[in-house]
């Protein structure tokens, strides 16, 4: 949770306590992240390095049921957007799902679900480090793994000092690569297809989905091991959350993202894995391969294979960008809350909370260390991604129970809200409902029950250091500044509701005088 009034966007400073408050704070984000900027940061976060170097188990593990596996996930995953879009939009003076989260269910949800979210993006961070110095050695044999992994660490740093707007831009040609690394995929697959293209496996036919067992040829116990990795894949999809205190204009372009997030799915996902599937029998496929490496290889484009492993490459650097990002933004907005030491919650003369960026940067480091403790890139990066997607499904949590709460403590801003989550309650329900079988699906293979028990870990250290902090009275007085911003915010926007409303009956009862 943090306090980042709106005087850093142009907007004039809030009159009363707020405004006190604004005028006494040191300097804030500040909104150079334009449309295009937060649609790619979207399309980026719900590629993941997942979908890359993951989807090659998750086809050898569910067989052509990946495709449901992916649809499903994706599906519920929007009514978790859709219900942060609403919340978000609800009250401009939310910056993350954190500070949302800590005036709905309390400060201890903010402090939770912010470190929560910390936590998650250093672990994907790490995971990215992993990938992108497999990958590397792939491309380079012989070159030693802490080379490629610290290389990434600095040269993200770096990227990351600058502006947020540079940020925007190195995020915006990261994704764009992404789409257009999947693009060739699927129009090379289907002249594969279309033209009848014979190799080892076979021939490329659409025939592959169901031929080889049908499309659950592992049974039902098969179709859930899918979800495993699966998940994975789609850490990030609300990293536009994160973007709205650095977004030129949050109430066109979140929801523009967000509605975009099943045409994504559909494409980048399910049409994807088709493709790749069709082409090669999914017998073919096997953990710790990257399927579009593969694919490309095999229609002998030698040059395309290498090209497609610098995407790999990219779309892992784009992963670990966002991580950094995100995570600096959330311990920001945890220290200016004395939830964090008050050393990351500096900004520089550039508006980049510098420190908190250094902190992240170090952390991904450890990634080298893992990789080297164990000897084996498939298992660290498996290891790494189940805690993660257990601690993302947490946070994710957190957001449709803000979302309850929402609805049975602000009504009135439900009602006035032009971004309504479609099924309300019964879809959050529904959502949780799939959340427990994700969390069931992880006990049913040793590997992934042995990184979920250990995740419980990082809850009991946030718990003792919570209650350490609940007491403190400069945390309880900073907060009770952070609910008086709000609350003088969303009377803002109803004094703004009423004064339209009356606008336009005004408007109504004497049209003659505008004839």
């Amino acid at each position: 949770m943090a306090i980042h009034p709106h005087a850093s966007n142009g907007e004039p400073p809030q009159n009363g306590a707020a405004g006190t408050a604004a005028r006494s704070e040191p300097p804030h984000l500040e909104r150079q992240l334009t449309n295009r900027h937060i649609q790619l940061i979207a399309i980026g976060g719900a590629i993941g390095t997942g979908l890359f170097m993951g989807s090659g188990k998750t086809i050898s593990a569910a067989g052509p049921s990946v495709i449901f596996v992916y649809m499903i996930i994706g599906f519920m995953l929007f009514f978790v957007m859709r219900a942060m879009g609403e919340l978000l939009l609800s009250n401009l003076n939310y910056k993350s799902f954190s500070d949302f989260a800590a005036d709905l269910l309390g400060p201890w949800a903010g402090f939770f679900t912010g470190w929560t979210y910390w936590f998650c993006w250093v672990i994907t961070g790490i995971a990215d480090v992993i990938a992108i110095a497999g990958y590397s050695k792939e491309l380079w044999p012989g070159v030693p793994l802490w080379i490629p992994g610290l290389a990434t660490v600095a040269i993200l740093l770096l990227l990351n000092l600058a502006t947020v707007k540079a940020f925007g831009e190195t995020e915006f040609w990261f994704a764009l690569i992404k789409i257009i690394a999947i693009a060739a995929l699927i129009i090379v697959g289907l002249f594969m297809i279309f033209t009848g293209f014979q190799s080892d496996a076979g021939t490329a036919s659409f025939t592959n989905l169901w031929s080889h067992g049908g499309f659950f040829p592992n049974e039902f116990m098969g179709f859930v091991a899918g979800f495993q990795i699966a998940v994975f894949a789609f850490v990030g999809i609300e990293l536009v959350g994160t973007t709205a205190a650095e977004a030129k204009n949050p109430e066109k372009t979140l929801p523009k993202a967000i509605n975009a997030i099943p045409v994504r799915v559909l494409l980048f996902y399910v049409g994807a894995l088709i493709i790749l599937m069709a082409v090669t029998p999914w017998t073919q496929f096997a953990a710790g391969h990257s399927p579009f490496i593969g694919m490309f290889s095999l229609a002998g484009l030698g040059a395309a294979a290498t090209v497609v492993n610098l995407v790999v490459l990219t779309s892992a650097m784009s992963s670990a960008n966002s991580g950094i990002y995100s995570t600096s933004r959330m311990v920001f907005g945890l220290a200016q809350e004395g939830d964090a030491p008050a050393v990351f919650s500096r900004l520089s003369a550039k508006k980049v909370p510098s420190n908190a960026l250094f902190l992240s940067c170090v952390l991904l480091l450890s990634g080298v260390v893992l990789m080297y403790a164990g000897q084996d890139v498939g298992k660290a990066f498996e290891m790494v991604t189940t805690v993660s997607a257990v601690c993302f499904v947490f946070v994710w949590s957190i957001i449709l129970a803000s979302y309850i709460a929402f609805r049975r403590r602000r009504p009135h801003l439900h009602d006035a809200s032009k971004f309504k989550m479609p099924g309300g309650i019964a879809a959050v329900w529904v959502v949780y409902a799939f959340f427990a079988f994700v969390l069931w699906a992880l006990t049913t293979q040793p590997d992934t029950l042995a990184a979920l028990l250990v995740t419980p870990i990082w809850f009991l250290i946030l718990g003792v250091a919570w209650a350490v902090l609940r007491r403190r009275p400069a945390h309880l007085a900073r907060f009770e500044v952070f609910r008086a911003e709000l609350r003088a915010d969303e009377a803002a926007a109803v004094r703004g509701t009423g004064q339209d409303r009356s606008a336009a009956e005004q408007e109504e009862v004497s049209p003659g005088t505008h004839s």
